[in-house]
């Protein structure tokens, strides 16, 4: 994401949010800032503290399950080199639609630190996958044990809690379909692309069918990462449940510490696992706005509106716009302690590759020819350079690429 585009996102996040409490607050009949401030000084301390604990566990987890997967494919990273991750995803998705910021920002930070981009993205991605099926089991837990609560909510609601839960099942179970489809699913993602490119209804095919060469080779690297990697998958799939349920019992917590009665801690529980499958695929920075909505009508439905009202805020101040501004603080922070980082330090070190591991170029015509065109913008001064550093006959290189329509352009420096 290029600067202006992040200024762009973060100053629209911040209108949006300040509307979003605006709305909220203008709801209620007596509530204000200045008596939120006084719930907070008056509440429960014990609570409180296990409240900001579990807003900490949040960004904490998501760290810990990152590592957890790079370790177990042969990059040990520390701690602090964890939770960077971790800050710079949650605060990038929280100021880009659907959460598109996240994941390159945290990539970048891998990258930085010695992981090859590829290892970081198939990382990234699996971890992804986890999230969804975390995300999709509590929200199974929520609808199994209080269904009387989901019928209990408004029709908006509902649609919008089944749309997210039909999405990440979706999403889910088109990867693992894919796992061992792959190829044949993205050779037939680009016939459709060259079809199309052919009847003039898209343009710039070149650029298309490079995306879809990068996606590939994302794909295949997360596929090939998990294979094998059981148990791996099986610890960050465990981090990925103690950071939902982490954020979740915020909510419960701060129910408690404003005097909440217990015996509807469980119901508050499994209502924001309900929220949060509805909120989640919404693609709006932070889904501010209809996670607001989600959490009145189902808090609603468990106590007075003024109390669903003064506990919506301070959930959603804490555990998204507190920790947002947190996170931010800390990529940043993190952002400048790297450019002074010590010459001495070592970057993670790859596990060693068998030959069979060994990079080389794509059989495809088409996926060669994208990957050679990204190589020759990215990484080399000449298709001469390309071909001895790869290894490659530059002469056999033009004959495979020629026979599929494709010339080298000297002058542009790339194949037409």
């Amino acid at each position: 994401m290029s600067g202006k585009k992040k200024v762009f996102w973060a100053l629209f996040s911040m209108v949006l949010a300040a509307l979003s409490i605006w709305a909220v607050l203008g709801q209620s009949k007596s509530l204000s800032l200045g008596q939120l401030w006084i719930s907070v000084c008056n509440a429960k301390k014990l609570w409180m503290f296990l409240a900001l604990c579990c807003t900490m566990l949040y960004v904490v987890a998501e760290g810990e399950a990152l590592r957890c997967i790079l370790e177990g494919i042969g990059y040990r990273v520390p701690f602090r080199h964890g939770l960077l991750y971790s800050t710079a995803d949650l605060y990038f998705s929280g100021i880009t639609p659907s959460s598109t910021g996240g994941q390159p920002a945290s990539a970048y930070f891998m990258v930085k630190d010695g992981i090859p981009a590829g290892a970081a993205t198939a990382t990234l991605l699996a971890n992804l996958i986890l999230y969804f099926v975390a995300l999709m089991a509590v929200g199974l837990l929520a609808v199994i044990t209080e269904f009387r609560l989901f019928l209990g909510l408004r029709l908006v609601s509902k649609i919008l809690i089944g749309l997210g839960y039909l999405v990440l099942a979706g999403l889910t179970l088109l990867y693992f379909f894919m796992l061992g489809r792959g190829e044949r699913v993205f050779t037939l993602l680009r016939r459709v692309v060259c079809f199309l490119h052919r009847i003039k209804l898209i343009h710039r095919l070149e650029l298309r069918l490079e995306r879809l060469q990068v996606m590939e080779a994302d794909f295949d690297s997360c596929a090939k990462t998990m294979k094998g990697k059981g148990r791996v998958m099986f610890h960050a799939l465990l981090w990925n449940l103690l950071q939902r349920a982490a954020l979740i019992a915020v909510p419960v917590f701060l129910f408690l510490a404003l005097g909440g009665r217990g015996n509807l801690a469980w119901h508050l529980f499994t209502a924001q696992c309900l929220v949060t499958l509805g909120y989640n695929c919404v693609p709006v920075p932070g889904a501010m706005g209809v996670a607001d909505y989600l959490m009145l009508d189902a808090f609603s439905g468990l106590m007075a509106l003024e109390e669903a009202f003064r506990l919506e805020v301070l959930s959603r101040g804490l555990t998204f716009y507190l920790c947002v501004l947190a996170c931010g603080v800390l990529t940043g922070l993190g952002h400048l302690l790297r450019k002074k980082k010590k010459t001495g330090e070592t970057p993670p070190q790859e596990a060693p590759r068998s030959e069979e591991e060994s990079p080389m170029l794509p059989q495809d015509p088409c996926i060669l020819f994208s990957y050679v065109n990204q190589k020759l913008r990215d990484d080399y001064d000449s298709l001469d350079a390309l071909c001895e550093d790869l290894e490659q006959d530059r002469a056999a290189l033009e004959e495979k690429l020629a026979k599929a329509g494709f010339t080298y352009d000297p002058a542009h420096k790339c194949f037409r």
